[in-house]
This record gives structure tokens, sequence and C-alpha cells, in this order.
């Protein structure tokens, strides 16, 4: 049966990072935390569930994703955010995975929580993303901050049930403050894009 490295990126997640380790300590075989240089308890709470926790540098979200990988000792390999969870159906369906890994990565649905409320409508849902994969076969990519993983040609995916929880935004304020960060990162990113 193969490993499974959970990966996570953070960056003050303090508020954040507990709720996820905590939903994935029953399924990984090693869980990595790379870091960019927090300056809150993130580290500490980290290094209270037992993490391999590396400090780098942030570069963008799709290096510090791609570097993150690199650190992982297994190659089958989940990767969340830090501000994301699991369902109690979506561990039960990587349990089923590790046990019989029939694709190069798997695809699941993600929910996302909105000021307190679960929001299932508005295009929100159910927001599909490839998470858990086959590392040797792919890599991220996209334009930052909107990261995918892209396998190489032929390979193969599988979809599961159960969501990952995204606890996106705690109040309206921070949403703006976001879209503004996102906005900017995105228009740096055509810049840089020859013509």
């Amino acid at each position: 049966m193969p490993k499974l490295s959970v990966v996570i990126i953070t960056f003050n997640e303090e508020r954040n990072i507990g709720r996820c380790l905590g939903s994935v300590k029953d399924i990984a075989d090693e869980i990595v935390v790379v870091d960019s240089l927090s300056t809150d308890r993130t580290k500490t709470i980290c290094e209270g569930h037992g993490v391999k926790f590396i400090e780098h540098a942030f570069e963008g979200h799709i290096k510090q994703k791609n570097f993150a990988i690199g650190q992982a000792t297994y190659p089958h390999q989940l990767s969340l955010d830090a501000d994301e969870a699991l369902s109690e159906e979506l561990k039960s369906e990587i349990t089923k995975v590790k046990k019989n890994w029939q694709h190069d990565g798997y695809r699941m649905d993600r929910l996302s929580n909105y000021c307190g409320k679960w929001i299932k409508h508005s295009g929100w849902y159910p927001d599909t993303k490839l998470r858990l994969y086959d590392s040797r076969k792919g890599s991220w990519t996209g334009m930052d901050p909107h990261d995918k993983f892209e396998f190489e040609s032929g390979s193969s995916t599988g979809k599961l049930g159960g969501d990952i929880l995204h606890y996106t935004y705690y109040t309206i304020e921070e949403h703006i403050l976001q879209a503004n960060k996102f906005s900017t990162i995105a228009a740096n990113e055509l810049v840089l894009i020859p013509t």
C-alpha cells in the first residue's frame, strides 16, 4: 500500500492550521508544512502536531507548491491549503484509495464557508479540485495566485466523494483585502508575460 504525504503551504495561519492538521492526521503517513516565514504561532502549532516543518521564503503560489512536492518523502501526495480540512466522507474515500490506488490522481469537490455559512450555489460549489496525486506524473502550473496540478499526457484521474471544507473569509473586510492582494499578484503576473 503506497504511503501518503500530506503537503501544506502556510503563512500566518495560526487561526486555521490546527483544524487542517487534525483533519488529516489519521490518513497521513507524513505531514509536510512549507511555511513562508510566518510571524504568528503557525510554527508552534505545527510542531505540536509533529509535522515536518520547513521554512522557505515565498516566491509565488506555484513555485512554493512545487518546492513543497520535493520536500515530501512519498510521491503519493495530498495537497491542502491551511484554510482547508477534510470532511469525514472524504477521509474515508482517501483511506480506500490508499488501499487500492487505481489512478494517477483524484479530484474532489470543495465546499466553501463564507462568513460562517456554507455556500452551495453561485458557482462556488462543487468547485472540483485535483488534490490527490502521484507527484511523479505532473506538477503545479497556472498563473499566480491561481494554481492547478497538471498531469503529463496519458495520466488517468478518478473522482472521490466527500468535500474539502474551505474556510474562506471570516468577515467581508477580509474578503476585500484578499481580493486586492490577489488582483495585485495577478496584475504583476500579466506584466511579466511576454507579448
